[in-house]
C-alpha cells in the first residue's frame, strides 16, 4: 500500500524496567511518524497509563534533545490490571477511542506479552526490546545492554584501584536475575577471576583453585563477577574468606546499572528499531517484534518470538576461562 495512507495516529509507550536508549526509541518513532505525516500520541506511565488515560501528544521538537538522556521521559510503569481480562479489555478500548491505528512498545518479554494481547483485540501492535539484561530470546541485541555494560565497567575499574591496593579480593554483584549476559561481558572486559552466571554451574573448589593458581603466578587481587541470579554476592564473599583467609569486600552496582547517557550503539539501535517499527506498522504489521537478528534490523511474530530459546554465547564463556588465569 502507500506508505501511511491508511495510518493517521499511532501511540508509543515505555513499559517494565528502563534501560538507556530507550528515550532514542521514542525521538526515533516520533520523528519517523511525523515524516510521514502521522501523529503520534505518548502514552505515559507504561500499560497504566494507557488504561488510565495518561496521555500527552507528541511532535518533532518535543522530543528534541532526548535522546541523550537515560530513563524515559513517558515514564514506565509495572500494570497488574494488564494481567487481566477487564485491563486488557480497557486498555483496548481507549486505544479505538483515541483513534490509534498502531502501537510501539519498547520493553521486556511481559511488556511484549501485553502487545500480543492488544493486538489480539484489533490494536495493531509492534514490540522493541528495550533491557538492560539482553534476555529477549529472539533478538541478538537489546536496547540498553551496552551502556549498562559500560557503566558496570566504569564503576569496576575505580574499585579495582582501591582493592589492588589492600590485595582484597572483589566480589562484584551485577544485574541479571535470570540471564547472565551482563556478567560474562562485564567479566571478560574487566579480567576477572571467575564469573558466576545463572546458566552455568561453577564449583565452588575450582574457583577457590583458579584464585591459588592466580596467586602463585604473581596476582595479587581477585574480581569475582556475579549475576544476581545465582545469589547474595555476599554469601559467596563469605565462603571465599573461610576458604583462603583473604579478606573478600563485596560491592552491589544495583541500579546505577539501569541509568546514565546512552552510548553510540544504543542511540544507533533504538534509532533503527524505532524507525523500523513505524515502518512496519504503515505496512500493516501487527503482533510484531522488531529484533536484531545476525546484524540486521528485522521482526518476528510475538508468539513466535517469545518461545525461542536463548543461551550464553558458548564462544565468549570458553574465553573467559581462559583468559582469568
Amino acid at each position: 500500500m502507500e506508505q501511511g495512507k491508511n495510518i493517521k495516529r499511532i501511540g508509543i509507550l515505555t513499559s517494565g524496567g528502563d534501560a538507556p536508549g530507550m528515550n532514542a526509541v521514542i525521538r526515533a518513532v516520533v520523528r519517523t511518524a511525523s515524516n510521514y505525516g502521522i501523529a503520534c500520541l505518548g502514552i505515559r506511565r507504561g500499560y497504566s497509563g494507557l488504561i488510565n488515560g495518561d496521555i500527552v501528544e507528541l511532535g518533532s521538537r518535543s522530543v528534541d534533545g532526548i535522546s541523550r538522556k537515560g530513563g524515559t521521559m513517558l515514564y514506565t510503569a509495572r500494570c497488574m490490571e494488564m494481567l487481566t481480562e477487564e485491563g486488557r479489555q480497557k486498555a483496548a478500548e481507549n486505544c479505538h477511542y483515541m483513534g490509534l491505528d498502531g502501537l510501539v512498545v519498547c520493553g521486556g518479554d511481559g511488556s511484549f506479552r501485553g502487545a500480543q494481547a492488544l493486538s489480539r483485540l484489533g490494536v495493531p501492535c509492534v514490540g522493541i526490546p528495550g533491557t538492560i539484561d539482553n534476555d529477549i530470546v529472539c533478538s541478538d541485541y537489546t536496547i540498553g545492554f551496552d551502556t549498562a555494560c559500560n557503566t558496570a565497567i566504569d564503576a569496576i575499574d575505580k574499585l579495582r584501584d582501591t582493592m589492588q591496593s589492600h590485595e582484597r579480593c572483589s566480589v562484584v554483584e551485577v544485574m541479571g536475575r535470570r540471564a547472565g549476559h551482563l556478567a560474562l561481558d562485564v567479566g571478560i572486559a574487566v579480567g576477572a577471576t571467575a564469573i558466576l552466571l545463572p546458566e552455568r554451574d561453577m564449583e565452588f573448589d575450582q574457583m577457590i583453585e583458579r584464585m591459588r593458581a592466580g596467586r602463585i603466578r604473581g596476582r595479587n587481587h581477585h574480581l569475582i563477577i556475579v549475576a544476581e541470579g545465582v545469589g547474595h554476592a555476599q554469601d559467596v564473599a563469605d565462603r571465599i574468606e573461610a576458604a583462603t583467609g583473604i579478606d573478600a569486600r563485596v560491592t552491589v552496582l544495583g541500579h546505577i546499572q539501569r541509568g546514565g547517557s546512552p552510548t553510540v550503539r544504543d542511540r544507533v539501535m533504538a534509532t533503527r528499531m524505532g524507525y523500523y517499527a513505524v515502518k512496519i506498522l504503515m505496512e500493516g504489521a501487527s503482533n510484531r517484534v522488531v529484533v536484531l537478528k545476525d546484524n540486521e534490523i528485522t521482526d518476528f511474530d510475538i508468539e513466535e518470538g517469545l518461545t525461542m530459546q536463548k543461551d550464553l554465547n558458548e564462544c565468549l564463556f570458553q574465553v573467559s576461562k581462559a583468559v582469568s588465569i
